[in-house]
């Protein structure tokens, strides 16, 4: 038995739901899926693509949305949002590492870095001149943090991480392996014979509660700041340019690339392998496809697909359209219009 071991009773109340069919002190000790479930596990059927597999699941107890199988004689737990349920139980399962002071013998540290006695600096970690970092902070093994950057609470920062000089962390921000936070910008002026470098001055701003993922790269500005605000996610291998400024809590999918200057409304959705032209500002709330090209402003609340991007409804027809040009053509040219 685990301390971290629930009850289905416990567990219930943790997500908001109601349990049927199942003994509240029948223990469960984590979260699997459907197919892989024992009866010791909580499952969980979020998407109705996998509904077959709820009656033949062996899973101790299922997170149930409070409309789909209505009439069932298994142990489900009822909640609003069987997905955000197993988040929670997830993260109780799961949680966070809690930093505890440990400083490895490898590790570099400046005499004039400040850090909270309970940071933990894993092997071989470098941390520059006149850094700052806060309590409960995670420094993980190869992490490179440059002179004069500034680190908030409980920030978790995977191995081979690099934060570059004067760089700025809120609280609890999360860096994934290999993310650099504060590259230069790329900026280039012609002089008629070759591309001459301008300096990059401004920093990177991570806010409060944002996550970067691994090898996800972040441009400092060229003049002033790149910010990304409170409670934004970046996924994998994302490349934000100078003196973007990304919303609070939009969310952006796998190898897509916010170009210099550009703003990200609060609340987007931005899909896997989006491109985006500099200087333009994307409204708050909008929906973008995966692989779109946005090369102009987009209305805030707005759902966008294509390249170039369009409205979503317009996009769906156009795509409708494409295979049948051919045929169209064909018919074009026997009537001899073209």
């Amino acid at each position: 038995m685990s301390s971290r071991d629930l009850s289905l009773g416990e567990a219930a109340r943790l997500v908001s739901g109601e349990l049927f069919n199942a003994a509240p002190d029948a223990l469960i000790c984590g979260v699997e899926t459907l197919a892989n479930a024992d009866a010791t596990q909580v499952a969980f059927l979020a998407n109705r693509k996998y509904a077959k597999g709820f009656s033949a699941s062996k899973a101790g107890v299922v997170l149930l949305s409070k409309e789909d199988f209505p009439d069932s004689s298994r142990p489900v737990i009822r909640v609003q949002d069987p997905y955000l349920a197993f988040a929670q139980l997830q993260r109780h399962f799961h949680p966070t590492p809690v930093a505890s002071g440990q400083r490895h013998a490898s590790a570099v540290i400046d005499a004039s870095a400040q850090l909270a006695n309970d940071v933990d600096v894993a092997a071989q970690a470098v941390i520059g001149a006149n850094v700052c970092i806060g309590a409960g902070s995670i420094i993980g093994t190869g992490c490179v943090i440059e002179d004069g950057a500034v680190l908030g609470m409980n920030c978790l920062l995977h191995p081979r991480t690099c934060i570059a000089m004067g760089c700025v962390l809120g609280d609890r921000v999360i860096l994934q392996a290999g993310a650099i936070i504060g590259s230069d910008g790329f900026g280039y002026a012609w002089t008629g014979s070759e591309h001459l470098k301008i300096p990059q001055t401004g920093r990177v701003v991570l806010e409060d509660d944002v996550e970067i993922g691994a090898n996800t790269c972040i441009d400092r500005g060229a003049i002033g700041d790149t910010v990304i605000h409170r409670g934004a996610k970046l996924d994998n291998l994302i490349q934000i340019g100078h003196n973007v400024e990304f919303g609070a809590y939009s969310i952006m999918a796998s190898q897509a690339g916010i170009s210099g200057s550009t703003t990200v409304g609060k609340g987007c959705q931005i899909g896997g392998q989006v491109g985006t032209t500099g200087h333009i500002h994307i409204g708050d709330g909008c929906k973008i496809a995966a692989k779109s090209g946005i090369h102009t402003n987009l209305e805030p609340g707005g759902a966008y697909a294509g390249i170039p991007a369009m409205p979503i409804r317009v996009w769906l027809k156009v795509s409708a359209l494409l295979p049948r040009l051919p045929g169209l053509w064909s018919k074009i040219s026997a009537l001899g219009l073209k």
